[in-house]
């Protein structure tokens, strides 16, 4: 893919912290976590992602690392663990691959990430954003890898992307997250969830939204709704919203949430208006919807996308 001159003054460094695992189908291992999907998304958009996470020294290891050698990444940032395998998620996939049954497994590489290690990563760059979600908090040593990631960088905006997946998250934690964060993402699941979960009582999800703001200072909270959409509330009070899209054959869902957090991303770094980020991360989260896995096999997928934005000829 040839990214032309528009483009390359658009190559930003983003720190993305916490999980990279291998979703194990029946049919075999599809590499994943929301991180790294994200990672893979940013890097072929023309951004400069760092992924901060920890791996094994097995066969999982080698092919993230080939995959990552493939597309053009940095490999600066992923650890290596004698004693932990690299993290794996087992799947059973849904009807017509709907309603994915999750098995997330314990004490895996990522739940041991060095803070040190990751230090001396996250302070060889400026970043321009962070990006950090729930799961890999699960642990008590890779939370404090990401407390000191926030040390070294007190000043770059940061993005969560709340992952709710049950028994791996507690209050505290999602609360902790909450107050380190700028912009927030959430599927309307977890935005019906979080009043329960952190004693807010609010009538709707709008009144949700609203007050998570107001109690965290925050600049943005985004809620993606599947097939329905997605809406936006900022610190202002202004709402943007995007309807669903309706002309795609699904055939994996896998990975969509992460492929709108990318292009979120880029609208952000880019300054595209909230309606129009909404709109393209929506589009392309439902182009993913159309093949098999989070991540695309070939860098052709994303050239339609880059030259109806303006950033490829």
């Amino acid at each position: 893919m040839s990214i032309d001159s528009y483009s390359t003054l658009t190559k930003r460094n983003v720190i993305l912290f916490g999980e990279a695992l291998a979703d194990i189908f029946p049919d075999g291992p599809v590499m994943g976590g929301a991180p790294l999907n994200v990672s893979c998304h940013l890097q072929a958009f023309g951004l400069h992602p760092m992924l901060i996470t920890r791996t094994g020294t097995d066969e999982l290891h080698r092919k993230l690392i080939r995959l990552m050698r493939n597309a053009g990444m940095t490999i600066s940032g992923i650890q290596s663990d004698p004693h932990y395998p690299t993290g794996q998620v087992l799947i059973k996939p849904g009807e017509n691959w709907y309603g994915h049954q999750f098995e997330i497994l314990e004490n895996q590489a990522y739940d041991f990430i060095d803070p040190v290690t990751a230090a001396t990563a996250a302070s060889s760059i400026e970043p321009d954003l962070v990006y950090f979600g729930t799961l890999a908090q699960r642990s008590r040593l890779s939370g404090s890898a990401l407390e000191t990631i926030f040390r070294y960088t007190p000043q770059t905006p940061r993005l969560l992307d709340i992952n709710l997946r049950k028994p791996w998250y507690t209050r505290d934690t999602v609360r902790y997250s909450l107050t380190r964060a700028d912009h927030v993402k959430v599927n309307e699941d977890e935005l019906i969830e979080l009043p329960g979960l952190l004693n807010l009582h609010t009538r709707d999800p709008r009144d949700t939204a609203s007050r998570l703001i107001e109690e965290f200072q925050l600049h943005t909270l985004l809620v993606t709704c599947g097939a329905e959409g997605a809406w936006l509330l900022d610190q202002s009070g202004n709402e943007a919203e995007t309807p669903g899209i309706t002309d795609i054959t699904v055939i994996d869902t896998v990975g969509a949430g992460d492929g709108f957090s990318a292009v979120f991303i880029l609208g952000m770094l880019l300054g595209w208006p909230e309606t129009l980020t909404l709109e393209r991360a929506n589009r392309f989260a439902a182009a993913l919807c159309g093949i098999r896995g989070a991540i695309p096999e070939s860098s052709e997928f994303y050239s339609p996308f880059l030259k109806d934005w303006g950033m490829i000829n």
